[in-house]
């Protein structure tokens, strides 16, 4: 069961790659296209206004359309073969549901307690999905067609039908399944989903009263479930659905920015469901903390060697949010750490808010910089300005914390390893123990009985792909593989046949998290490239 958690959550992040950019798109285009800011220039009907809204309106798809993009990305991840054709059955199905959903609602609305002839949006229950009238079952509806289509798919996609039946099968023959499993799907829905729209608007009231305290406790617990690679299905639903105000908080808060932009008043009053997320503050500011402890705690043989492995992954955090890299440094050498880092990330956010800060700020610099300093700095920047010196008191709070406990414990964090190696040393045992041949690049790997794959090695991906996939156990070892951001997530048959962290340290990734069967070697924001190379040695290309 884990394995498919966490090969779900991996598969749901692929959308959430967009938001970078769309974010940008968006947040310029609000800030030039609010006359209080920009001046006469941006008034309506001018050529700047116009021609500011029409690039607006095109960064306004993702948001605009996050359902429809979550249930076609998600057989990427999970569909066994044919991910792309599977994408196309997701989205004819999807559309399907959505018109099933509509006829009915149509026929029998007030009947089954909804009012169609309402307006979409707000506390309607309605949305517009590819142009279609529905229920607004947000990301959550999405998901739970596309999970059905991927799962027809699986089973059906390569069903053997008589020749003269031909023209019916794959795809078409899924889509057939499919179109007759949504008629249920979609009658099953206009029964059930009011009643949990009902629900999630008192769940919403539970957690905008929890305030300050709410964002504390969120924090700490996203930053707790990362190992597990399942943080995604704790945010996902707050950031991108319903959850917490209608649409989720990043498609909302875009909406809100004119009028937060047009307003001096407090932005904790002005949009206090923006709280919770304020998972970023700790990529800006606590990671550097954690880099300079590791730094100063370093061996000094050892430093410059260090010093050019946390300058990028530091940059990567604070200006990406990406704090894979950074954070499974020390993940599985000083779990104690991870934990107070939780807890520090926790009190960050929470004394952002105490001072009034709230927005979209789960990302690195540059999205909250789209999202929140560009387009809001006129009439909130004393606000954002606080965040400085209380960030600043973090990151020496992070440095000199990061610091006792690695020195009090004498915790092995890079640079500080007994062989004076900070990649952790070789596999060569590990795989000599095992009965393993020397993996690809390696000095050994023209011994006798060697079966390393025969690849390019000119090509550094696809030799570091080998290499995961010699340490991973072998082909024969691979049940599926996905990614997300910065993860290679792979499930395999038996698990002891898999190396050690050391071991995937020595080959280049950033080491490996083991769940049971489920294993997430941790490469960085080139774990697409890598999953390529290793899609093709594995045979899913």
């Amino acid at each position: 069961m884990m394995q498919k958690i966490q090969k779900f959550g991996g598969a749901m992040f692929t959308p959430v790659l967009l938001f970078a950019f769309a974010g940008i798109v968006v947040g310029l285009g609000t800030l030039f296209t609010t006359e209080i800011i920009v001046g006469p220039i941006a008034a309506k009907g001018t050529a700047w206004y116009n021609v500011w809204s029409v690039i607006l309106a095109g960064g306004w798809t993702v948001f605009n359309q996050l359902p429809l993009l979550f249930a076609i990305a998600l057989p990427i991840g999970l569909a066994r073969k044919q991910s792309g054709r599977c994408c196309m059955e997701v989205l004819v199905s999807y559309l399907t549901f959505n018109y099933f959903v509509n006829a009915i609602l149509t026929a029998w609305g007030p009947a089954l307690g909804v009012d169609f002839t309402a307006e979409v949006g707000n506390a309607s229950g309605l949305a517009t999905i590819g142009g279609i009238k529905t229920l607004d079952m947000g990301m959550v509806g999405a998901l739970l067609i596309s999970g059905v289509v991927i799962s027809l798919h699986n089973k059906y996609f390569d069903t053997e039908l008589p020749e003269w039946l031909g023209v019916f099968s794959g795809s078409t023959f899924v889509y057939m399944v499919a179109f007759f499993a949504m008629l249920p799907c979609a009658i099953i829905s206009v029964l059930l989903w009011p009643k949990v729209q009902v629900g999630m608007h008192v769940f919403q009231g539970v957690i905008m009263s929890a305030g300050t305290w709410g964002v504390t406790v969120f924090v700490f617990l996203e930053r707790l479930l990362i190992p597990f690679g399942l943080h995604h299905l704790l945010y996902a639903p707050f950031y991108y659905d319903n959850v917490a105000v209608n649409g989720g908080i990043y498609a909302e808060w875009a909406k809100a920015l004119p009028q937060l932009a047009a307003s001096t008043a407090s932005l904790k009053e002005l949009a206090p469901w923006g709280a919770i997320t304020a998972t970023g503050w700790s990529k800006i500011f606590g990671m550097p903390g954690v880099a300079a402890a590791f730094y100063v705690t370093a061996k000094k043989s050892n430093r410059k060697k260090l010093l050019a492995l946390l300058i990028p992954i530091t940059i990567t955090a604070v200006l990406c949010g990406v704090t894979e890299p950074i954070e499974f440094t020390f993940l599985f050498v000083a779990p104690p750490l991870f934990a107070v880092h939780a807890l520090l990330a926790s009190l960050l956010s929470t004394c952002m808010n105490l001072i009034g800060i709230v927005g979209v700020f789960s990302g690195g610099l540059i999205e909250m910089a789209s999202f929140n300093f560009i387009p809001l700095a006129a009439s909130h920047g004393l606000t954002y300005l606080m965040a400085i010196p209380v960030g600043l008191a973090f990151t020496a709070i992070y440095f000199f914390i990061f610091r006792f406990l690695i020195l009090k414990f004498d915790f092995k964090t890079p640079g500080r390893e007994e062989n004076e190696e900070i990649k952790f040393g070789s596999k060569k045992e590990f795989r000599k123990a095992h009965g393993m041949a020397q993996s690809v690049g390696s000095e050994d790997a023209d011994e006798a009985g060697s079966s390393a794959p025969d690849v390019d090695t000119s090509d550094e991906k696809m030799v570091l792909a080998a290499n995961i996939l010699d340490l991973l156990g072998g082909v024969d070892n691979i049940v599926d593989v996905t990614n997300c951001v910065t993860r290679l997530r792979v499930n395999v048959k038996d698990e002891t046949k898999v190396a050690e962290d050391k071991d995937f340290k020595s080959i280049g990734t950033m080491g490996i998290s083991k769940n049971g069967k489920a294993m997430q070697v941790i490469i960085g924001l080139s774990v697409t490239k890598v999953r390529e190379r290793f899609d093709k040695l594995v045979g899913n290309d």
